[in-house]
Parts: C-alpha cells; structure tokens; sequence
C-alpha cells in the first residue's frame, strides 16, 4: 500500500525554509524533508534562505544533499530573504539559480572560531582551575588562560583549510574561479544588488519570482503550481502567549548561543 502522501509529486513543487541560524537541529529538519522531496519526486524545489549562516559541518551536509538531489533531477531555486550570509551562502550556492531581493543581507563569505579568556576575571575572585590533559593542544581555548602562539597558529591553519573548502564550494556553485571569489570573500557583506554584480546571485526578485522560475524550470504550470513547504520547525510551546514573540526570539538566540558555541562557524555575527 502506498500512503497518500508518499505518492508521486510530478506536477507539483516542493518548498523547504532555512531560517535561523544554522545547527544540527536545522540539518535533522532540512535533511529529512530533503529526502521526502526526493522520494515523492518532485521535480522542482524552492529553497526559502533567511538564516546568517551557523556551523561548517551542518551546513556542508545540507549543501551535498541538495547537490544529490539535483542529480536525481529536481530543479532546485533558492530564494534570498532578509538576510543570507556565510553558511546560508554556502547551503544557497548548491542550487541551480539564485534569486535574491536587492536589500537582502549576502555574503560574509568567512570562517570564524570564539573563545572567552577570563583569566584576569577568574584570578579577581580567587577561581583556578586545574587541568590534566594527554596532549599539549587538549585543552585549546579553554577560558581559563590566553592562547599560545602555536595554538594561535593551529587555530589559524584550521581556519584557512576551511575557509579554502567555503570558496572552493562558491566558485564551482557559481561558476566562477576561485581568486575572483577571494577578492570579495573577506568577510564583508553586501546588499542583494551588489551581489548580483559579484555573480553571487542570479536575479533580484522576491519568492514569489523565485517560485515562477522554478516552475519554468521544471516546466510546470506557472499560475496553478504551488509549493507545498516541508520540514517545517516545531511551534514553540510559547506560541500563542502575550509577548511569545519575543520570547521565542530571545529563546531561538539563547539556543543557538549554547548550541554554536565554541564550534567553526560560517556565520555573521551582527
């Protein structure tokens, strides 16, 4: 028996939303929905963007499923919301087309690594920790005492070895060589408009422009074709409760600050 909503989707587009910052919960979702996309055989999907990146791994996974999936077949359209920076680039250039709106957030093409160094902070209030560790590198960024120069400098090779696979996977996402990538790949943002100039975007349009050539691309009925959205999160438990707003904001912020933390990061801090 095949259940209905495992038939085949032929004629009919998918839509999967990234939003938030990217992280292990994010990938679950999106990988999941990905796979029904493929299983159902849509021929077409349109990947809603609206995130400033998150962490490397997660975000290399979803950016090979979706180049997997365009093997099968599917026409995959992203579409650049508020904002779509570092990791949402680099999960976006794995589509075939690009619709971006002018004023949307790109870029920050970048890696970035935090730690905190309390030591003066410990010292004042008489904290110490003691530490027995099987390697000299071990305990790298704990926040009990500055980095040392060969730490510094590991930290940075492991920067660069990532950053290296970021603009590998932009140039061959957008078709174009690798210097010209790390000319703009510094980190800097830009508005949608000027990624277009910098062949970081297709066209300039909103999701609804996204979703027509997707249809075209496909070769659907572009008036009668509509997406059916995938993956979508969980409700928050505080949804529907005065302020729930701002709660799950504040929520969403504090989770993916415990989540991210101390991890590689293709994400814009703002």
């Amino acid at each position: 028996m095949v259940w209905p909503w495992r038939r085949k989707s032929r004629r009919r587009m998918a839509r999967i939303a990234i939003e938030g910052a990217i992280s292990g919960s994010t990938r679950r979702r999106v990988l999941k929905a990905l796979r029904e996309v493929q299983e159902r055989e849509f021929p077409a999907l349109l990947l809603r963007i609206d995130s400033p990146g998150g962490t490397v791994g997660d975000s290399q996974e979803i950016h090979a499923a979706l180049l997997r999936l365009r093997a099968k077949g599917c026409r995959v359209v992203a579409s650049f919301g508020n904002i779509s920076a570092s990791g949402g680039v680099y999960v976006g250039v794995a589509a075939e087309t690009i619709v971006a709106n002018p004023g949307t957030i790109t870029g920050s093409i970048g890696v970035i690594l935090r730690g905190n160094n309390l030591s003066e902070l410990l010292n004042k209030i008489g904290i110490r920790f003691e530490t027995v560790k099987s390697g000299a590198y071990k305990d790298i960024l704990s926040p009990d005492r500055a980095l040392s120069a060969d730490e510094r400098q590991l930290l940075q090779d492991l920067i660069d070895s990532s950053y290296d696979q970021f603009v590998a996977a932009v140039a061959e996402g957008r078709g174009l060589e690798p210097d010209a990538v790390k000319a703009f790949a510094d980190g800097r943002v830009f508005s949608g408009a000027q990624a277009k100039e910098l062949g970081l975007v297709d066209e300039l349009g909103d999701e609804e422009q996204a979703r027509v050539l997707a249809a075209r691309l496909a070769d659907l009925d572009e008036e009668r074709c509509k997406p059916v959205t995938l993956g979508k999160p969980r409700k928050s438990l505080l949804q529907g409760l005065p302020g729930s707003a701002l709660l799950s904001a504040v929520q969403q912020r504090l989770s993916a600050e415990l989540e991210l933390s101390g991890q590689l990061l293709w994400m814009h801090r703002s």
